[in-house]
């Protein structure tokens, strides 16, 4: 490298600096990977089967009634008869995947149909079973 130009005050020269910037920003552009144009879309397609899933419903079995006396029994609203529990409920999460049932009760029952009604839900398959007010 050469410090002086012709007026006698020493200079660099810059060239093989420049040539070595130049090659850097060839090296990175090429380094640099090429992104794609555009968005990726996903197109919704035709359902492969013609059945379709049942609405996920939450399931809350209520009890109707006073004090120690046998109360009348709903799933969503639906009379069923203390007999049929069992085999209504086993019916109705047989396809479910979530296993999850909620009781409600009138506020001046007892506990004990209750606790009945929570031990069928268990026997029926029903793994969490919620109590609401």
């Amino acid at each position: 490298m050469a410090f002086s130009s012709g007026n006698g005050q020493p200079e660099m020269n810059v060239t093989p600096l420049i040539d070595v910037l130049l090659v850097l920003i060839i090296v990175f552009m090429i380094i640099v990977p090429v992104t794609p144009r555009g968005v990726q879309a996903d197109i919704p397609r035709e359902p492969t089967s013609e059945k379709t899933p049942p609405p996920v419903r939450t399931i809350v079995i209520e009890l109707h009634g006073k004090g120690s006396e046998k109360p009348s029994l709903s799933i969503n609203e639906q009379s069923v008869a203390w007999e049929d529990l069992h085999a209504r409920l086993i019916d109705i999460y047989k396809e479910r995947a979530e296993r999850v049932a909620f009781v409600k009760a009138d506020a001046d029952l007892d506990f004990e149909p209750v606790a009945e009604v929570i031990d069928i839900a268990h026997a029926a398959g029903v793994q969490n079973v919620g109590l609401m007010h």
